[in-house]
C-alpha cells in the first residue's frame, strides 16, 4: 500500500459514505469503511470488492472515544498512514412530539445529535490526525448541510440537527485555522438533497450525485481551499 493514497469513510456502510467510499475506490484510493454494525460493514466491504475496490473494514462507533482510537490503531497496522479523512457519520434525531421544535425542544436529542455529529468529528479528526501528518497531501472533509447555513437557513426547523451543522461548520473553521501552516487540507460540503433512508428516499439527488463534491474536496490540490464550505456549485454562504 505504499503507494496508494488511503481513505477513511465514516459512516460509509449505506448511502452518501458507500458512494464516497465507491468513488474514492474507483480513483484508485484504499478505502478504510468505517462503521459501527460488523455485518453492515462487512457487507459493504464485499460490495466495494466486488467492484473491484480495494476496501476494508474498520470498526467505528463515533460516539466513543476508545472506538475512535482503536480505529486508527486498526488503521496505522493495516496501512500505515491515512490520506483522506472523510466525516461522514450523522444523525437527523428524533423529531416526533416537537422534539426538535425549539419551543419544545427535546434536549436528551440535541445531546445524541451533537454527540454524533460535532463531537463524533472531533474525536475521529483527532484520532487520526497523526496518521494524516504521515501522508504528503492530507486531507479532511466535513460532510455537512447547507440547514446548517445561518444566511440560507433551508429545510425545516429542526432545531437539534441544523444547529448541530452550524457548530461543525465553526469546528471546520478552527481546524483550517490551526492547521493553516501545515498540509492539512480542511473543508466542509453539503452534498444536497439527496434519496437516501436519511431523507425517506424523497429527495431528487441520488448518492452518487452527493458524493461529488466531497470526492472533489478530497482530491484537492495542495494550493486548494482550505476552512470552506462548499457544494457543487461553489461556495455556499456561512
Amino acid at each position: 500500500m505504499d503507494d496508494t493514497k488511503i481513505a477513511l469513510v465514516t459512516g460509509a456502510n449505506k448511502g452518501i459514505g458507500f458512494a464516497i467510499a465507491r468513488g474514492l475506490g474507483a480513483i484508485g484510493f484504499t478505502v478504510a469503511v468505517g462503521a459501527r454494525d460488523g455485518a453492515r460493514r462487512e457487507d459493504a466491504v464485499g460490495r466495494l470488492r466486488a467492484e473491484g475496490v480495494d476496501a476494508f473494514g474498520v470498526a467505528l462507533d463515533v460516539t466513543s472515544d476508545d472506538s475512535a482510537a482503536e480505529a486508527a490503531a486498526t488503521i496505522e497496522r493495516t496501512a500505515g498512514r491515512l490520506d483522506v479523512l472523510v466525516n461522514n457519520a450523522g444523525i437527523a434525531g428524533r423529531s416526533d412530539n416537537g422534539a426538535q421544535d425549539p419551543t419544545t425542544l427535546d434536549l436528551d436529542v440535541v445531546r445524541a445529535v451533537l454527540d454524533t455529529n460535532v463531537l463524533g468529528v472531533v474525536r475521529v479528526t483527532n484520532a487520526m490526525l497523526p496518521l494524516l501528518r504521515r501522508a504528503g497531501s492530507p486531507r479532511i472533509v466535513n460532510m455537512s448541510s447547507t440547514m446548517g447555513s445561518l444566511t440560507l437557513r433551508t429545510g425545516p426547523v429542526m432545531a437539534a440537527y441544523a444547529p448541530s451543522k452550524s457548530m461543525l461548520n465553526s469546528v471546520t473553521a478552527q481546524y483550517a485555522r490551526r492547521l493553516a501552516d501545515t498540509t492539512v487540507i480542511v473543508n466542509a460540503a453539503c452534498p444536497g438533497y439527496v434519496a437516501t433512508d436519511f431523507t425517506g428516499f424523497a429527495a431528487p439527488r441520488t448518492p452518487e450525485q452527493g458524493a461529488a463534491i466531497a470526492i472533489r474536496l478530497a482530491t484537492l490540490p495542495d494550493d486548494g481551499p482550505r476552512g470552506g464550505f462548499f457544494d457543487d456549485e461553489g461556495p455556499i454562504p456561512w
